[in-house]
């Protein structure tokens, strides 16, 4: 995030404030000129300009994985974390064994055995990751029965979750509760895949010692049967009192959810990882219209 400004006085007039952004040439400090402050922010946005263009690609291509391997329309939650400072590629990478350990931790530390998410889903898979483009992959989307979910955890430090929320959300429904035109969609699923995605993210910061923020972005898209097939209408469905599940009457049915966006940092205790990804679930319901807690 350089250039920093430090803020003082001046020398010559002690009731004068003034700022100046310090850098370092090599032994000692030295203070930059206005020629070098422009370099510096060009090159500080053009980062973030990167960065931003990165994580579009990457979920990106998580759609495009996913919608190739399905024939029917369903919803998935598109979910990413990015360190803010990914780790250079001439870091060690990331190994197998570690890959299973920060999932199986992450599972752990999230876990809700009433609300099961997508790390629970993936157990199967758990124990032998695949390997992927200086990432590791964890998928079941070509395990018949199974909820498609698809994981990917990046040597840089970057966590990818992609998992159907639609899957079984519209079983227990009374005919005629789901329009036509929609596809059903679980919220205490969607609220599981934020949970996990976040404990995700800090595991794997930790074991790579990640030493900055990272940046979480969740999203849910309806994903057609086919390339000209509009998406349809997402419908929630809550899990009411005694374990029913209903279609509340006065939420909307979008067809696309905007982005939603979280911090977190490897530093953040359980309860910090608790409301960011309660922060992510509010933000992602609140565009059907409903006020949710995880």
């Amino acid at each position: 995030m350089a250039p920093h400004l430090v803020y003082g006085t001046a020398a010559r007039d002690k009731d004068q404030q003034a700022a100046v952004a310090p850098y370092r040439d090599r032994d000692h400090t030295a203070w930059m000129a206005e020629h070098q402050l422009e370099r510096a922010y060009r090159d500080r946005f053009t980062r973030a300009q990167r960065a931003e263009d990165e994580a579009h690609h990457l979920l990106a291509h998580a759609a495009d994985t996913v919608s190739a391997q399905y024939i029917e329309p369903a919803a998935y939650v598109f979910a990413l974390a990015r360190p803010e400072r990914p780790l250079p590629r001439s870091a060690p990478r990331l190994t197998r064994e570690e890959t299973t350990a920060v999932v199986q931790a992450a599972r752990r530390q999230g876990g809700d055995p009433m609300r099961p998410g997508p790390l629970t889903s993936l157990e199967v898979v758990t124990g032998n990751p695949r390997p992927g483009l200086r990432r590791w992959v964890l998928s079941t989307l070509l395990l018949p029965g199974a909820r498609e979910v698809h994981a990917e955890l990046h040597h840089d430090g970057t966590v990818l979750l992609a998992a159907n929320v639609s899957w079984n959300a519209a079983r227990h429904l009374v005919a005629g509760d789901l329009p036509d035109a929609g596809v059903a969609v679980s919220q205490d699923f969607i609220g599981a895949c934020c949970r996990d995605l976040t404990t995700t993210a800090w595991e794997l910061a930790r074991r790579l010692r990640v030493d900055s923020a990272l940046q979480l972005t969740a999203t849910l898209t309806a994903v057609p049967s086919s390339p000209t097939t509009p998406p349809p209408a997402l419908v929630p469905v809550i899990t009411a009192f005694g374990g029913f599940t209903d279609v509340p009457a006065h939420a909307r049915h979008p067809r696309r959810i905007q982005p939603v966006t979280a911090t977190l940092t490897p530093l953040d205790e359980a309860e910090a990882l608790k409301e960011t990804a309660q922060d992510l679930f509010t933000d992602v319901m609140n565009q059907f219209g409903l006020d949710p807690q995880l």
